[in-house]
């Protein structure tokens, strides 16, 4: 591939990942404005989020398997045009019911533009240059996380939120048609129909690859619950910070754009267990931080929970998919799953337990998830060193 052609496939894959990002995170940094707007309570409104992140556990195991059959582009087409068409129901609803529907309906179809791409690169990229892709790949997620926060929060107005919905839209209906026009056809346009599929139980069930998806579960599930309800702490004494003051603290995702291609060079060199092991130390000195009544220590606690979280995500990702030879669509269809079960499930019980117990609480159970990291590091570091060791996805001989 010309340079020219690889700079535009990485543009066109940057801005499609980047605005399926920017989707989920609208409301995020505007929750106690909906909490006013709505006359509900915080769990309420939080489910314009986890909504959001339950559809897309829900869908990703379809779309892993429609990867594997189908050519991206008819997927990314019908994906986008969903995803676009919510955002203005959501722009326009005066209903909460209607506006947490959209939001799930988004949901469902954010794995066309995610999970299908990923299973896409893994078929189309040589081996030595996918963590490193991958981890590029996780900087258009961060910068999605980030544009639809300050979107939603900060470049307008908390009040016109709505608008936030009618720009993401704007910008998804631009990035996918971009993708329609600029994406080489697919190598494979039609499926073997006398090749055996590799099983999702085939998947789960190899201790290699779960490990993987449990450090998607645990870390996604740590991150969501401290950015989805850093807005109502820091309203708190000693802080006091209006909306927009929160919604500037999410400018600390820009470490994680740096971190992914990073992290991808890292895990090349040390191997994917000691890169795992050291965001995991990360994350937890930034969850010690985040408990301190100081915005000095929570700036600096969010810096390193960003480092620590994308460090975790883009070593596990990355690993995932050097283990592979076959079934990338189900394989990252089923780490995608565990990621936002994780952070759904996160969201939905971490509400529960800063409404009834309060912050550091909540920071000292999130705290206890990092024992799967670390477990998932350990074993890495021995059985895959510097990600050798390939698990060949072999479809079941019954």
């Amino acid at each position: 591939m010309h340079f020219q052609a690889q700079t535009r496939l990485q543009f066109i894959i940057f801005m499609l990942v980047c605005t399926a990002f920017t989707n989920i995170y609208i409301t995020q940094p505007v929750l106690p404005v909906l909490r006013q707007d709505f006359n509900t309570d915080l769990v309420m409104v939080s489910f314009t989020v986890s909504a959001v992140v339950l559809g897309i556990a829900l869908a990703n195991l379809p779309f892993g398997l429609i990867s594997d059959k189908f050519p991206v582009r008819p997927v990314i087409a019908t994906g986008g045009t969903a995803i676009v068409l919510c955002g203005l129901i959501c722009a326009a609803t005066v209903n909460l019911n209607v506006l947490i529907a959209a939001r799930f309906v988004q949901g469902i179809f954010v794995p066309s533009l995610t999970t299908c791409i990923v299973a896409w690169l893994s078929r189309s990229l040589p081996p030595e240059k996918l963590n490193v892709v991958m981890g590029a790949y996780v900087s258009a997620t961060v910068a999605g996380g980030l544009g639809g926060r300050l979107l939603g929060g900060w470049a307008f107005s908390p009040e016109h939120w709505r608008y936030a919905f009618v720009a993401t839209s704007l910008f998804t209906l631009i990035a996918f048609s971009l993708a329609l026009y600029g994406l080489p056809r697919d190598k494979r346009e039609k499926s073997d129909p006398k090749a055996p599929a590799v099983r999702y139980i085939q998947l789960v069930r190899q201790w290699p690859l779960l490990r993987l998806y449990l450090c998607a579960l645990s870390g996604f599930g740590i991150f969501s619950s401290v950015f989805n309800f850093l807005p109502f702490h820091l309203t708190q004494a000693p802080f006091a910070f209006t909306t927009e003051d929160t919604t500037l603290l999410y400018l600390v995702y820009l470490t994680g754009v740096m971190i992914g291609p990073l992290t991808g060079k890292l895990s090349n060199r040390i191997g994917s267990g000691n890169t795992l092991l050291t965001g995991a130390a990360v994350l937890c000195v930034s969850l010690l931080m985040l408990l301190l009544p100081s915005v000095l220590a929570v700036t600096a606690g969010l810096i390193l929970l960003c480092a620590g979280f994308f460090t975790i995500h883009a070593a596990a990702v990355g690993a995932l998919n050097s283990k592979l030879t076959g079934g990338q669509g189900r394989a990252n269809a089923l780490y995608t799953l565990f990621y936002y079960v994780g952070g759904w499930a996160g969201i939905t019980l971490s509400s529960l337990l800063y409404k009834h117990f309060g912050w550091n609480t909540l920071v000292g159970v999130l705290l206890l998830l990092l024992i799967i990291p670390v477990t998932a590091g350990c074993f890495e570091r021995r059985f895959s060193p510097r990600g050798a060791g390939q698990i060949i996805a072999q479809p079941d001989q019954d």
